[in-house]
């Protein structure tokens, strides 16, 4: 217990952050679009007499449970090892499907609390994992104040982990201040086993993770290959996570880290993202451009 706590803490210190950017809108009285593509993180909203748009929440990451591609595989992967519950069935099959059922319960948990009219907070900020889905990041709020990514942490139904920045409340929280805010409540949830941590195996969770970490070492071998040509430029202020992993010496882990990063006015501006040193931008230059 003690060497599961002792890496969830350090895990919980490395919750992402981004930059300050465009100013929070606030739409009152949303109501939840029922999908069939819907999980817990990631849902359509309609405000009223507006269409409806697609959130992605700040900071909180759900169980995929949708697994159309590989890249969702990967990233159900991931989340198995983050968690902890890689081998919870000698399965691997039924492991898996049991993960993937706390996503569904994410999902079933969303939809329970946006049942009344809720409050969606969001500056518009792109969040498409490819260029073909469009959506945006947010904060939303059910109709008793409670900030569903919180309440998602607190329940072991999400980690603390992704995109986040300054708050919607008065007076506003830090970006920082947030993430911490939900680092705590994960490793509340953990001690508690509440949700997905009710299965982790604590004495198991640092060699998964480490696991994990080899795994996406391996996998970024032999990809730069096959990547954007030399030629085609990607504007890394803009560009969505699959057309930052085009660009050479990057992987979805340094996509994310550059996306909560932004803004970038020059390359040698990426050099403060973490993972990235002068011979990772030295690949990357050629494939670079700042325009706006």
């Amino acid at each position: 217990m003690k060497h599961f706590l002792f890496a969830t803490f350090l895990c919980l210190l490395q919750t992402p952050l981004v930059a300050q950017s465009k100013p929070l809108k606030t739409y009152r009285q949303c109501v939840l679009q029922k999908t069939a593509w819907a999980d817990g993180d990631s849902f359509q909203v309609c405000p009223p007499g507006a269409e409806p748009f697609t959130v992605r929440l700040y900071a909180a990451d759900c169980i995929e449970w949708h697994i159309g591609d590989a890249t969702d595989s990967r990233r159900l992967r991931h989340q198995r090892s983050y968690f902890g519950i890689t081998h919870v069935d000698a399965d691997p099959q039924r492991a898996a499907e049991i993960a993937k059922s706390y996503g569904a319960k994410a999902a079933a948990e969303v939809a329970k609390m946006l049942e009344k009219p809720f409050t969606v907070h969001t500056a518009e900020s792109d969040a498409r994992g490819d260029a073909d889905f469009k959506r945006v990041y947010a904060f939303v709020v059910t109709s008793d104040g409670k900030d569903v990514a919180e309440e998602l942490v607190r329940m072991g139904l999400a980690r603390a982990f992704g995109v986040t920045r300054e708050t919607y409340h008065q007076p506003a929280r830090s970006a920082r201040e947030y993430a911490a805010g939900l680092a705590d409540r994960e490793l509340q949830a953990a001690i508690n086993k509440r949700g997905v941590w009710a299965i982790t195996d604590g004495d198991q969770l640092p060699a998964e993770r480490k696991m994990q970490r080899e795994e996406e070492a391996m996998d970024q071998i032999g990809i730069d290959s096959a990547k954007a040509p030399q030629g085609k430029r990607i504007n890394p202020n803009t560009a969505t996570r699959t057309e930052l992993t085009a660009i050479p010496g990057i992987g979805e882990k340094s996509a994310e880290e550059i996306m909560k990063h932004r803004p970038y006015r020059r390359a040698e501006d990426l050099l403060r993202v973490p993972g990235i040193g002068a011979k990772t931008l030295e690949k990357m230059k050629d494939y670079l451009e700042f325009s706006k």
